[in-house]
């Protein structure tokens, strides 16, 4: 018993859901939850600004760009530093970055204080969300996982419904600023944070933490009687545990299916951006008043928890590959049927779809992409697919702004967006899964273990 061999991921994989899983889940959903605040809040915040301001539509675009730069630059920087340094303190160090400048940025009156601001907060936003993913995704029952980490990242659009309500409510009556403000309450709870939320798994075992990996297996699985002494193991490649973590992406035949979640991801975050940048300033172009225009991101937000919800379920079922083509491909006809209707029924419908297929449709791939990696790079395989995936992010409100600039019909606009769409789903079937370091065990060949077992 005292030398017996024990690997920390494949318990927690087969444990129940219990108090450690939703300490990790509710600190994740927390975190993502101002995240996803953080972003909406500048597309609801977009027509005071403009009208504060005097701004055009190209330079709130560009405002929107170098935000979207900083959040590039989280992702590439930090999440390698997660994976060598320990994600729970890079995490710590994203939440504190984020919610103190999106606060400064409610403090002062000028569009370009008002960029660097955006800028240092967008750093912490960038490398937030793959660390959350990356943990949560470790802390997940294999039997469920998919449904928890889409339910985690529901605390995204959790943040745009608040970001979209405040708008509605609070702002015509207190401004613009308020919405900003709100952006401090994560550093009042970080000490709460630091002595509640466990550290990473692997990073543990690659620091040989024993006695921490001892302590959260015992009480994820009391049965286990885990030991100091036990040979806590990383996995059946931990030989492959020294060295650059980006280097990694692309051994043992991984670089296709790295550049194919690329393809996907950029595509997708090229949608998300630009309807949270301009979806508001879109619908007061097409003749909705302010709080109407509101009304829509809200609908926006809401089929974005739906989708990563009911697409969660059935990625669980039928497999992550199928479900996200396919919704990726809903999504596409969504956009371009937008400008083929003017029944406001009608395009709410098809906005809450839009969104079920772009925020909730990212939601599901991303522990799909953090799972394709072996443990001890996945904070890197999805931090560096989200971070070449914010060049599309980049792009977008600046593309946004030129089209609306040209004089095109708001409406039309939405059509452009089946584009992306289309690539997004050619990304998802262009990853070879054979190549995959799966801790879920994808639906075909689970099915046929289940076959296999029923003739025997």
């Amino acid at each position: 018993m005292r030398n017996r061999s024990i690997h920390p991921g494949e318990v927690m994989a087969a444990s129940k859901l219990n108090k450690v899983h939703m300490t990790v889940f509710f600190w994740c959903f927390f975190a993502i939850a101002f995240d996803g605040y953080d972003i909406a809040m500048y597309g609801v915040s977009l027509p005071w600004l403009m009208e504060e301001w005097n701004l055009t539509a190209i330079q709130a675009g560009a405002i929107g760009s170098y935000t979207l730069i900083g959040m590039m630059l989280g992702a590439l920087i930090f999440s390698p530093v997660a994976d060598q340094f320990g994600r729970k303190k890079v995490l710590g160090i994203c939440i504190f970055l984020f919610s103190l400048f999106t606060a400064g940025s409610g403090m002062i009156d000028s569009p370009l204080l008002f960029t660097v601001m955006r800028f240092i907060a967008a750093l912490g936003m960038g490398g937030l969300m793959p660390n959350a993913i990356s943990l949560m995704t470790e802390y997940s029952p294999k039997k469920n996982r998919a449904v928890i980490v889409a339910a985690m990242y529901c605390g995204y659009s959790a943040g745009g419904v608040l970001a979209s309500l405040i708008g509605m409510l609070a702002v015509p009556h207190a401004g613009w600023r308020v919405l900003y403000l709100i952006g401090a309450v994560p550093l009042f709870v970080l000490p709460f944070f630091f002595r509640q939320f466990p550290e990473s798994l692997s990073f543990y075992m690659l620091t040989k933490q024993t006695k921490k990996l001892a302590e959260i297996l015992n009480k994820v699985h009391p049965d286990g009687q885990y030991r100091e002494s036990d040979n806590f193991q990383l996995s059946g490649h931990a030989d492959q545990t020294k060295g650059f973590p980006v280097k990694k992406l692309f051994q043992q035949k991984r670089a296709a299916s790295t550049f194919a979640f690329w393809l996907s991801v950029f595509s997708c975050l090229m949608m998300v951006y630009g309807l949270n940048t301009w979806l508001p300033k879109m619908m007061q172009a097409s003749g909705y008043g302010v709080s109407s225009s509101l009304s829509f991101n809200l609908a926006l937000c809401i089929g974005q928890a739906a989708g990563a919800l009911i697409g969660g379920r059935l990625a669980d079922k039928a497999g992550h590959k199928k479900v996200l083509a396919v919704m990726y491909m809903l999504g596409a006809f969504c956009f371009a049927a937008f400008g083929l209707t003017v029944n406001p029924y009608v395009l709410y419908l098809l906005i809450a779809l839009g969104g079920a297929c772009t925020v909730g449709t990212q939601n599901i791939a991303n522990p799909y992409i953090s799972e394709y990696y072996p443990k001890e790079i996945r904070a890197t395989g999805i931090g560096w697919a989200l971070g070449i995936g914010r060049i599309g992010a980049i792009i977008a409100p600046s593309l946004f702004a030129l089209i609306l600039a040209s004089g095109i019909d708001p409406k039309q606009s939405f059509m452009i967006f089946a584009v992306p769409s289309l690539f997004a789903a050619l990304g998802i079937l262009l990853v070879q899964e054979n190549h995959a370091k799966f801790d879920f065990i994808p639906a075909e060949k689970r099915r046929s273990q289940m076959r296999s077992e029923l003739k025997i």
